[in-house]
């Protein structure tokens, strides 16, 4: 079946077999490297992209599904470099081995998309579809508590974060 979908940004169109999975198109056919395969059942998150501005696992989509629509990967987020959230987890070494970050960066985009400074809770919820192996969450919690995507200069109020 032939479909197109907007990619980070871009028009594309591609030939699918109905089974393909898109987790499998975007690494092996289109050559993007963040979505990473790590379960193959929608347990770990490593997948993660955005399909709408909303996050999923693209071990659990079919390529067929995505025609007409818009999917981000980190290759889009980082279209113009690393974004606050990338600063955050590096200054707070929140990852050893790497694998599962750009899901989390992924999620956390999302949400922060929806909630400009979001309470610990909020990002315990949002990220709990990822799985890290290596340094447990606290770190990685503690980096995107520190995003907060707020104007607060002559604000007095109104997002409820008191700019922290």
């Amino acid at each position: 079946m032939k479909i197109s979908f907007v990619l980070n940004g871009e028009k594309r169109s591609l030939e699918v077999n109905p089974s393909e999975i898109l987790l499998e198109v975007l690494r092996k056919r289109l050559g993007l490297t963040s979505p990473k395969c790590g379960c193959d059942r929608g347990d770990c998150g490593a997948c993660t992209i955005l399909l709408d501005g909303k996050s999923v696992k693209s071990c659990l989509v079919l390529a067929v599904e995505v025609a007409g629509h818009e999917i981000t990967t980190l290759e889009g987020l980082m279209q113009n470099g690393i974004s606050p959230i990338q600063e955050k987890l590096l200054d707070n070494n929140s990852f050893q081995c790497g694998y599962c970050a750009p899901g989390f960066i992924v999620a956390a985009h999302e949400l922060l998309e929806n909630n400009c400074c979001p309470s610990v809770e909020e990002i315990r919820e949002a990220l709990a579809g990822n799985l890290c192996r290596c340094t447990g969450y606290t770190p990685i919690i503690d980096a995107i508590a520190q995003v907060c995507k707020c104007e607060h200069e002559g604000k007095k109020g109104g997002c409820g974060c008191e700019g922290r």
